[in-house]
């Protein structure tokens, strides 16, 4: 179903920009964080709140940030602390930063670097964070490494633990962490997808011959994983069984960049590309005891085409999407010109 957008848009980023995230530790307000990717001008970060009567996007504050903003993540258990990935030139670096209080004003003072990641060899891609309460160990993951690190963010330090370098053979461009085991992280590069234990930082299984843009756990099952690929669109994988997909589904028309698990029904995958569009889809899984997934897969085996609806009202790329995790039937998109635009699936829930 193609369809352009009906959502609330928040049109107060400046400049240009790629990353958004939920703010997934806020219990009390659906709200995201933006960050932009000006080449020239002071960088900023927004948190963005929906509105209680929910019609409006509203800038609880901005924070200005020193160099472009590459990746940005929320951290799962501090509404107030977010991790980001920055260039300078031609220098990558990583921090740690806190909001400082707010106490009502949108222009809130500089933001606080708790902590920065400074040991790096090459190309920063992405910080992880441990999406499952609280956990001290943080990863960041370059071109050609992954570290994990202890944060103690107290006394503003950051050790590593361990790392582990993948070769000459292979440039790593992101990852994510295992929500039912922390001990597991995958990573993508340009042909393989590989999980590694960071007990040992031995890798123990891969997924070969595929050019990985982007990946994610599915929150509710274990072993299960959903990439996005440039000649393959999106598929799901069961890591136990690699040589081959579970699920193939339709990906964009050019690259598909990003692609997201729902947290809470899982059958509900979004995906994001540069061709201007965010793509939701239904992926039919069986043995949830969760009534309203059970309910979208029992939709799913009525459907042929698993694309249940394509947001098209963007008039640049679409490289950032986050679904709310305090209200799982809402997401929020931001397109390259700096449109950040938060829709409901809400009425995909109840067709039955």
């Amino acid at each position: 179903m193609q369809g352009g957008s009906t959502g609330i848009v928040y049109g107060g980023l400046k400049y240009q920009a790629r990353c958004i995230a939920d703010v997934s530790a806020d219990p009390d307000n659906t709200s995201f964080l933006a960050g932009t990717l000006s080449l020239k001008e002071e960088n900023e970060v927004h948190l963005i709140r929906l509105s209680p009567s929910g019609t409006e996007l509203v800038c609880e504050g901005l924070f200005y940030h020193p160099n472009e903003i590459w990746d940005l993540k929320s951290c799962p258990f501090d509404s107030r602390i977010f991790s980001t990935v920055f260039m300078s030139g031609e220098t990558y670096g990583a921090s740690i930063w806190e909001i400082p209080e707010l106490y009502g004003q949108s222009n809130a003072p500089q933001l606080e670097e708790l902590v920065s990641l400074k040991e790096r060899a090459s190309k920063l891609k992405c910080v992880l964070w441990w999406p499952r309460g609280r956990h001290d160990k943080v990863i960041s993951i370059d071109e050609g490494n992954l570290f994990l690190w202890s944060i103690d963010s107290s006394s503003k330090t950051a050790k590593v633990i361990s790392q582990e370098s993948v070769g000459m053979l292979h440039r790593l461009s992101g990852g994510a962490w295992d929500p039912h085991d922390r001990n597991v992280v995958a990573t993508i590069c340009e042909s393989s997808l590989q999980c590694w234990d960071l007990r040992t930082m031995k890798k123990t299984n891969s997924i070969e011959n595929a050019h990985f843009r982007d990946v994610d756990y599915n929150p509710k099952k274990q072993h299960i994983i959903v990439s996005a690929e440039d000649e393959s669109g999106v598929r799901i994988w069961d890591l136990r069984k690699p040589k081959f997909p579970m699920v193939e589904l339709p990906g964009h028309v050019h690259w598909t960049w990003a692609v997201r698990y729902n947290p809470e029904y899982e059958d509900l995958i979004l995906t994001a590309g540069t061709d201007s569009a965010v793509n939701l889809l239904l992926a039919s899984t069986t043995g949830s005891n969760d009534s309203t997934s059970e309910s979208l897969a029992d939709y799913a085996t009525l459907r042929i085409d698993p694309l249940l609806h394509s947001y098209s009202d963007y008039e640049d790329s679409v490289y950032g999407v986050a679904w709310s995790f305090r209200e799982p039937s809402m997401f929020a998109s931001l397109s390259y010109d700096g449109q950040v635009i938060v829709e409901s699936v809400r009425s995909y829930l109840q067709k039955n």
